[in-house]
């Protein structure tokens, strides 16, 4: 046994049983290293960089059906009943769950409202039907590894906490003018919610795929300790296979696999200064307008949190200050500094830095917290002369922002923070191979 073996044997806590000699690549440093055989409630992270490879936990089939279903139900009768009520003045006004999206449509702001309605009702439906079909025993693995890939392509994408989050903003901004009052539809989506996020918490990638296909055989033979770049070895974003270097297409799921993204410091750039440019205007331009007794009040994301502060609501304003501004302008300067880096060879870096990026990647998301606060004023507060409140143009600018943060952090490779580490130099970095 090597010194690299008992490196990745100890690293890997808490060990249930032997080792089952079954290797994994990490997607995110590139290493190869040993799978454990792990009891319920145990999970192995990579020795390198810390992420997390693999998990086991308790009736994880059954417990994931149940929860995805319990979640598909709630959010139906969220759409169901009444979902917020809003009294001010003797007359009250009540929301339903799917006018969240449907008053932006019928004030003109299509593009926000099919984002809405893709974050907080489309993505997580499809990724909660996706997780009962493919935990029922019915043999169609074609289908399933489309529905399987599909199902983790949205993941990102489903803002359900976001939204829930968004609401208990808006309750504070509104409880000091009005009386609010929860509908059952609620308390529904409270729990879908829940459900929602548990039901990912318990699916583990790795197993899924085992049940889907087993796991194709590289005719290249590998071993712990060594990346795979220096193995000639790949590995499939898409079921976690292994796949020879020269072999265009996983043989499970059929996805085509890339040594490394597609021009990935590129595209990463090019999106990273996208974001920059819009990220001004999203600024300077209103991003929600207050209509009462004619007058008209613009408000910027900045002045919003100036108001919240100077009104007391100090834990709003600055959820909404980190959410808005220092989340999006901090996510922007790390993404430029983490290609900077990727092209630099500074060994005791690459372990913070991969670290950084998946806080970033994580974080980045929350940034949408403010477009859906007004998309939830605006279906909220409907009082017509007495007070109203419409989308400004920088709240579909703001959602660009934070969509080409998001898409540009998909971008980065984060193995080209170690590649410049590797031994093996004569391995071609094409990503069309």
């Amino acid at each position: 046994m090597t010194a690299s073996d008992v490196l990745l044997k100890s690293s890997i806590k808490p060990v249930g049983r032997p080792y089952q000699g079954s290797l994994a690549l990490c997607r995110h440093c590139d290493l190869m290293q040993h799978l454990p055989y792990l009891q319920v409630g145990e999970k192995a992270n990579c020795v390198r960089c810390g992420l997390h490879l693999d998990a086991r936990e308790a009736n994880a089939d059954k417990r994931s059906i149940l929860y995805a279903l319990s979640a598909i139900f709630m959010l139906l009768l969220a759409n169901l009943f009444p979902f917020v009520g809003l009294s001010a003045a003797g007359t009250t006004h009540f929301m339903s769950f799917a006018d969240t999206s449907a008053v932006l449509i019928s004030e003109h702001h299509q593009w926000l409202a099919i984002l809405v309605w893709l974050f907080i009702q489309a993505i997580p439906t499809v990724c909660m039907l996706a997780v009962v079909y493919l935990k029922q025993n019915i043999i169609n693995v074609p289908a399933k590894a489309w529905v399987a890939r599909v199902l983790y392509m949205l993941k990102p994408w489903s803002m359900v906490d976001i939204f829930l989050i968004g609401l208990m903003i808006s309750f504070v901004k509104l409880i000091a003018d009005a009386q609010i009052s929860l509908g059952p539809s609620f308390w529904a989506f409270c729990i879908f919610c829940v459900l929602h996020l548990r039901t990912f918490q318990v699916i583990d990638r790795r197993a899924l795929w085992a049940k889907i296909a087993p796991v194709p055989k590289v005719s290249i033979t590998a071993c712990a300790g060594k990346t795979g770049l220096e193995q000639g070895i790949k590995f499939c974003h898409v079921c976690t296979a292994l796949v020879a270097i020269e072999a265009p297409k996983c043989a499970r799921c059929h996805a085509k696999v890339l040594l490394r993204q597609r021009n990935s410091l590129e595209r990463t750039v090019a999106l990273l200064i996208a974001a920059s440019i819009l990220y001004i205007p999203a600024n300077l331009l209103p991003i929600m307008i207050t209509v009462s007794f004619g007058e008209v009040i613009e408000s910027t994301i900045i002045s919003g949190c100036i108001l919240m502060w100077q009104e007391g609501s100090y834990m709003v304003a600055m959820i909404i200050f980190f959410a808005s501004i220092v989340i999006p302008i901090a996510k922007i300067v790390v993404m430029f500094w983490l290609c900077y880096l990727s092209t630099r060879q500074v060994k005791e870096r690459q372990q913070y830095s991969n670290k950084i990026y998946r806080v970033i990647d994580w974080v980045g998301r929350w940034s949408m917290i403010d477009v859906l606060v007004v998309a939830i004023m605006a279906a909220l507060v409907r009082f017509d002369i007495l007070m109203s409140v419409y989308p400004g143009v920088a709240a579909i600018i703001f959602a660009s922002v934070v969509i080409l943060t998001m898409l540009a952090a998909l971008c980065f490779d984060p193995r080209l923070l170690w590649d410049p580490l590797t031994n093996k130099k004569d391995v071609s970095l094409d990503a069309t191979k």
